[in-house]
């Protein structure tokens, strides 16, 4: 066993990261399309790393009521919701606001020249 994956490092992989991952991603997004703070969509990361945590169990026989790996499930979800909830925030900003901002690069966004 290891500190952040329990069983192998592509179970950890394919279920925490690009199954959990991708649904916290787009529950990240869909936040900040309703122009709700960031700490929103950490907070649903709390009942999203528990299902991450009940797929461990059910599917690869992973421990189901381990603090310290859903504690590691929880940041990585918590970590990629607010990315994606920048990410989006930064595209609203740029797109509803053209006139005043412009993009500068994938997590924030500038004034535009001249204002």
């Amino acid at each position: 066993m290891g500190l952040i994956w329990e069983i192998s490092l592509a179970e950890f992989l394919f279920v925490t990261v690009f199954l959990g991952g991708g649904a916290a991603w787009l529950a990240g997004r869909a936040v900040a399309g309703s122009w709700e703070p960031a700490w929103k969509a950490a907070a649903w990361m709390i009942p999203l790393a528990a299902a991450v945590r009940f797929i461990h169990y059910a599917l690869f026989s992973g421990s189901l009521l381990t603090l310290h790996y859903y504690a590691v499930d929880l940041v990585v979800l918590v970590v990629l919701a607010l990315a994606g909830h920048r990410v989006r925030l930064v595209r609203q900003m740029t797109r509803q606001y053209d006139w005043l901002y412009e993009s500068a690069g994938p997590f924030a966004w500038r004034a535009k020249a001249g204002r």
